[in-house]
């Protein structure tokens, strides 16, 4: 893995080079990316890290709060509250985050109350179905634009707007982390039969950090929803479930900044590699376009190698902060 750092580390300072000199507005959207995916793997990460759990329908939570906000927003752009226009949109865009989130968290709540009584596989497979259907229903609703997508939607969402709720989410992840209800979520997922046998109502444990872990996947939708021109059903696949599910497994299940750093360097990785092979094809264009198909396939393969070399992930169980006190023990 550490022969592969090397071209990770060029690939994405070269892209982040090109975009902040070349083309800023390009260079907010992808920090917009970022900052989003950073909210999806955190929030994950309080299930399937802490918890134990095995949830991949996070892109079905994600559409939720897209489309519910997006609705909100395009019901009430033509109204103004307190004069200002400026004071108005993002009043009415708070409120529509909320709204979002709310609506996924309510779905967390419904979905995660009879299955969350599921372990390991069956929970998986409750999950990926749940998504699934939200994309279905969202597709064939032609008030939510059906496969074309939702278009129109106010682009409210700032770069500062999308990081505090980066803010938000880390600062929630680490202080469940650090509670007596973290501690239970650790001593499930350790052994849950124990935890239940010590008088831990595991189930409730569980539903609460669905809950949580869906409203922050709803926020995200909805901050998606507001920088993109169009959200799609092609965007809330099971593809995008894996792929947040892959930045969690290879920052380290139950690293909060494990999760942080691998969103934001799978974030950055194919947009540095289309930078790369661009520079290495010249006038090719087409070498780039082939990034998009082959992301997968290299998220796999990174995957593979880093479950060989580090199976615990970048910084495993543990936080940045402790690896380094470690390092100054040691020495």
């Amino acid at each position: 893995m550490r022969a592969w750092l090397p071209i990770i580390a060029a690939a994405i300072t070269l892209a982040v080079l090109q975009l902040a000199l070349g083309r800023f507005d390009f260079f907010i959207y992808i920090a917009s990316l970022v900052g989003v995916n950073v909210i999806l793997a955190v929030s994950l990460n309080i299930i399937n890290g802490m918890t134990g759990q095995f949830s991949i329908g996070h892109a079905g939570f994600m559409a939720v709060g897209a489309y519910v906000s997006g609705v909100f927003s395009l019901a009430t752009r033509e109204y103004k509250l307190f004069g200002p226009e400026v004071v108005s949109d993002q009043v009415f865009f708070v409120v529509a985050l909320l709204c979002g989130g709310a609506a996924a968290g309510l779905c967390g709540f419904i979905v995660g109350l009879p299955s969350l009584r599921l372990r390991g596989d069956y929970l998986a497979i409750v999950t990926l179905g749940f998504g699934e259907i939200i994309r279905v229903i969202v597709q064939n609703t032609q008030s939510l634009g059906g496969a074309l997508g939702l278009a129109g939607i106010p682009q409210r969402a700032s770069f500062g707007m999308v990081w505090f709720w980066v803010f938000v989410v880390v600062l929630v992840a680490r202080r469940i982390a650090n509670s007596s209800h973290g501690r239970s979520l650790w001593a499930i997922r350790e052994d849950e039969v124990a935890a239940e046998a010590m008088g831990v109502d595991t189930t409730a444990y569980k539903v609460r950090a669905f809950v949580i872990s869906s409203f922050f996947a709803g926020v995200a939708g909805g901050l998606f929803a507001h920088f993109v021109p169009i959200i799609n059903p092609g965007s809330f696949t099971y593809v995008k479930s894996m792929e947040v599910v892959v930045m969690v497994v290879a920052g380290g299940l139950g690293s909060t900044t494990g999760a942080f750093t691998a969103a934001v360097v799978l974030t950055l990785l194919p947009e540095g590699l289309r930078s790369l092979f661009t520079q290495l094809g010249g006038s090719d264009a087409s070498l780039a376009q082939k990034v998009d198909q082959i992301r997968m396939p290299i998220y796999g393969a990174l995957l593979v190698i880093m479950m060989l070399s580090r199976p615990q992930g970048i910084f495993g169980t543990s936080e940045a902060w402790e690896l380094f006190r470690r390092k100054k023990r040691a020495a």
